[in-house]
């Protein structure tokens, strides 16, 4: 009956409340409690307290409610309920302003959006803005992602949450760090700044230093200076694009791709790459470098393609107009090429030629094979033609249909002319006296090398030709039809690098997820001190302890 009566006397005060203030919108109410007291400045309202502020509803345990300034302390149970928005609120303890519209909530506050629910201990919500804060650390649930950071920004009405320091997402496919996110709760999009690491499920790492973007319902990523690595391959790229349900990638600006099984890396100023199928393609000055134990093998193009796979026979490296490529003491340039990792085996198209030490070699179409990381091998094929420049500046030359080349240890050791073979070839004595030319025609022809210098030539097969002394050589008999000395195209690494330098990057970039999840600060020298100065008074006093007793009282002095 006292309740009754009680609830019927706050309903009459809050009307006559609302006629007073001539229906003040901003005036918050008291529509109901078990028991009201009165106190110097503020009513007490206990028991089954709710009031009311515009649309929303407040209930809580037991309120302080200060009228003339339109304000409430809550306590226990706080429940805020707005009428008009999905928005609902829960704490230990609130205060709430009728003229600010802010709710400061302490305490296992969970506030909820639908279907966001944000938990935290520190939160202030503006309802005129739509605008919650939470700070010392808070974690947002949806139906996708758990959120964790240390402070954050939740704009309500345009459902966007900005999360700063320490900020962790985790979905069942990735864990994602940063210091920075700006979270779109309706599409599940984040947006971060700065460094950000993310770890897969299958535990491929996804990074990067300058931002990115992540749609974690589609699984699309934007990565700025980022890099992604699999277990099989690492791709950067200034800006990089990555459709996990695709398995493809796209780079822009200083693109690279490394196949780690095939230990090759390719470098573009843009690229594509699927995963599934292996298969990549880098364009615009784009680089490869072949990683061997003893060196590296560097080849520039226009084009680069790389198809890997199960099947041995099918992988293979293709490369486009302007081909150009060294490896260490091997130089080469042609239109395209092909490197068959099967068998090791580079093709050279169109105008192909190759130097090594002091050979020149060039045939309509070259290929060479590759054994235990040197050139072993190379194969020449129509128009074969080897030139090799003395100490005089004399050119020995052989020619013919079909050409093989020996190397060891890098060098050529013996070539073989097989089919319409031609030769010229100049004795020189002690590298500085021409005894003649000797100028042949054989079908077979063997001609073996030291140092990079013909030193032996054997006419196999029903040999014709002339020896003559240097007098009765003639300019026009010095050179085999189809001689062309092309040295100055010979590439260099300074033209390597300035057709592509890769961009460094460091070894060991800084990851969040290397760092402990707690932090143990170092002392300041002030609280060092602090310490130093207790642990010397601790001393002081144990020893005063470990004394033995002295009386002051003449009387048992025995002195």
């Amino acid at each position: 009956m006292i309740k009754n009566t009680l609830f019927i006397f706050l309903l009459f005060l809050g009307f006559s409340t609302q006629m007073a203030h001539g229906q003040d919108s901003n005036t918050l109410e008291i529509q109901q409690a078990d028991l009201l007291q009165g106190a110097a400045g503020f009513e007490r309202l206990i028991d089954n307290v709710r009031m009311k502020h515009q649309n929303s509803l407040i209930y809580c345990d037991s309120a302080h409610f200060f009228r003339t300034e339109n304000r409430a302390k809550l306590f226990g149970n706080v429940r805020i309920v707005d009428t008009q928005d999905p928005v609902t609120t829960n704490s230990r303890y609130a205060e709430y302003d009728g003229n600010t519209k802010i709710a400061k909530l302490r305490d296992k506050v969970v506030f909820r959006n639908e279907e966001t629910t944000l938990y935290t201990d520190f939160l202030d919500y503006n309802r005129a803005t739509g605008v919650a804060n939470y700070f010392n650390d808070g974690k947002v649930v949806d139906s996708t992602n758990v959120l964790t950071s240390l402070n954050g920004v939740y704009e309500t009405r345009i459902e966007k949450i900005t999360f700063t320091e320490n900020v962790v997402l985790v979905n069942p496919d990735y864990t994602l760090k940063t210091n920075f996110m700006i979270y779109m709760t309706v599409p599940k999009t984040a947006e971060t700044v700065g460094l950000t690491n993310i770890v897969s499920k299958e535990g491929d790492k996804l990074n990067a230093q300058k931002g990115s973007f992540y749609d974690t319902e589609r699984k699309i990523f934007r990565f700025y200076d980022g890099d992604v690595e699999t277990a099989t391959s690492k791709v950067y790229a200034e800006v990089l694009y990555y459709d996990e349900n695709l398995k493809y990638y796209e780079g822009r600006t200083d693109v690279s791709v490394y196949n780690k099984e095939r230990d090759v890396e390719i470098f573009g100023e843009e690229g594509k790459y699927w995963e599934d199928r292996k298969y990549s393609i880098v364009y615009g000055n784009a680089l490869v470098q072949k990683y061997f134990e003893k060196d590296t093998m560097f080849m520039i193009a226009d084009t680069l393609i790389s198809q890997d796979s199960e099947l041995e026979e099918e992988r293979h490296l293709l490369a486009f107009r302007n081909v150009q490529m060294i490896k260490s003491d091997l130089f080469g340039k042609s239109d395209s090429l092909a490197y068959i990792y099967s068998d090791s085996t580079i093709h050279l198209y169109r105008d192909p030629i190759l130097w090594n030490d002091k050979s020149q070699i060039t045939a309509d179409s070259v290929r060479f094979l590759i054994a235990n990381e040197e050139i072993d091998r190379v194969y020449l094929n129509r128009n074969a033609f080897n030139i090799t420049k003395d100490t005089l500046n004399n050119f020995n030359q052989m020619k013919g249909r079909k050409m093989t080349g020996y190397f060891k240890e890098g060098q050529i050791s013996r070539f073989h002319i097989e089919g319409n073979g031609e030769s010229i070839y100049f004795d020189v004595i002690g590298d500085s006296t021409l005894r003649g030319m000797n100028k042949m025609l054989c079908a077979n022809i063997m001609m073996f090398f030291e140092e990079g210098n013909i030193h032996k030539i054997n006419w196999l097969v029903k040999p014709e030709g002339e020896f003559n002394p240097p007098h009765l050589i003639k300019e026009e008999d010095k050179l085999l039809e189809g001689f062309t000395w092309r040295e100055e195209e010979k590439p260099s690494m300074e033209l390597i690098y300035a057709w592509r330098t890769p961009r460094k990057r460091e070894e060991v970039p800084e990851d969040l997820f290397n760092q402990p999840d707690v932090l143990i600060q170092r002392p300041s020298d002030e609280e060092l001190q602090k310490l130093i100065d207790e642990k010397i008074k601790s001393g002081s006093e144990m020893k005063l302890l470990e004394m033995p007793n002295v009386s002051k009282d003449p009387e048992n002095d025995d002195g």
